[in-house]
């Protein structure tokens, strides 16, 4: 990537653009019952945004696909109508919004972009009601009440990152998490913030002790990645029961080595909002310069779906 962004710099490994020390972050979770119109989850959506700008927030996140109640779970043509184009009525919403309360607004959306054609979509609005980028996608799960590749057409659009804020974030999207490669070359991109909206829960037919690791693991891959990749991670995550998954909500922030600075309760609406030292990155990455001694001359292997042992 070379060139001036708005914003901020050109970005690549070691260069991050440190227009501000601090960046206030708000992530909006909430529960979207499976009978509540669209209309009442945007609604609700929007008034919490309105407590995180007023609790300080210069960049809100909201949840995966906050306007409807999480629709995978079965594959039923008639839940196409969800979507919508980009821009269209609920992003124009968001614009009117961002510019209103002079905040940037990262939104998870159902987009469609034609006939047969959708994707699960995040897109990226300052404070002058812009869209000024947006990330399909890239990673679509297909398990039992997870049935997204039915809905969803594979991201096209690469791993980015959007100078926003006075900061380098990174947007991504729920299965996306669980890819260390998607977190590494969204950070090579130059981001210092990860965001990862999410739909995310328990199933009735796990055990108890099932869950609890599962919930775990789903903290620890993303704490992970901060640390990998010296970088801060938002993951914010719906609540409440949706026909048969439960969604446990705990949306968090990770600062660079990993540590929760910021964490919501797990079945409680939150505007969570928390303030992020950017200074840190730089700090953390001097003392571990994971990304100094990657060999990239030996990671060929990765291009390919799996590597003959035999060879």
């Amino acid at each position: 990537m070379s060139g001036a962004r708005a914003g901020g710099w050109a970005l690549g490994i070691g260069h991050l653009p440190y227009n501000v020390a601090m960046l206030t972050v708000g992530l909006i979770q909430h529960d979207c019952p499976p009978d509540a119109p669209k209309q009442r989850n945007v609604d609700l959506c929007c008034d919490m945004i309105r407590q995180a700008a007023g609790k300080g927030a210069k960049l809100i996140v909201t949840q995966e696909l906050f306007a409807s109640a999480y629709f995978c779970q079965r594959e039923d043509e008639a839940n196409f109508a969800l979507a919508e184009p980009i821009p269209g009525p609920t992003s124009q919403r968001l614009c009117d919004l961002a510019k209103e309360l002079q905040v940037t607004i990262s939104a998870s959306l159902f987009e469609r972009r034609l006939p047969g054609v959708y994707h699960n979509t995040s897109v990226m609005i300052d404070p002058a009601g812009a869209i000024v980028d947006r990330y399909r996608k890239m990673h679509i799960p297909d398990d039992p009440r997870f049935y997204e590749k039915y809905y969803f057409t594979p991201g096209d659009l690469g791993f980015r990152a959007q100078d926003v804020a006075g900061a380098s974030t990174g947007m991504l999207v729920c299965w996306d998490q669980w890819f260390p490669e998607a977190a590494r070359l969204t950070a090579m991109r130059g981001a210092q913030v990860l965001l990862y909206p999410t739909a995310i829960g328990w199933q009735p037919e796990h055990p108890r002790k099932e869950n609890e690791a599962m919930r775990e693991a789903w903290r620890t891959i993303q704490r992970s990645h901060a640390i990998a990749n010296g970088v801060f991670v938002c993951a914010v995550n719906r609540l409440g029961v949706e026909h048969d998954i439960t969604f446990w909500g705990s949306s968090f922030i990770a600062d660079p080595m990993g540590r929760v600075i910021a964490e919501a309760p797990p079945q409680e609406a939150a505007v969570l909002v928390a303030e992020l030292d950017l200074s840190l990155i730089e700090q953390t990455r001097q003392g571990w310069p994971f990304l100094r001694d990657r060999r990239i001359d030996a990671y060929g292997g990765l291009s390919v779906r799996l590597l003959d042992e035999e060879k």
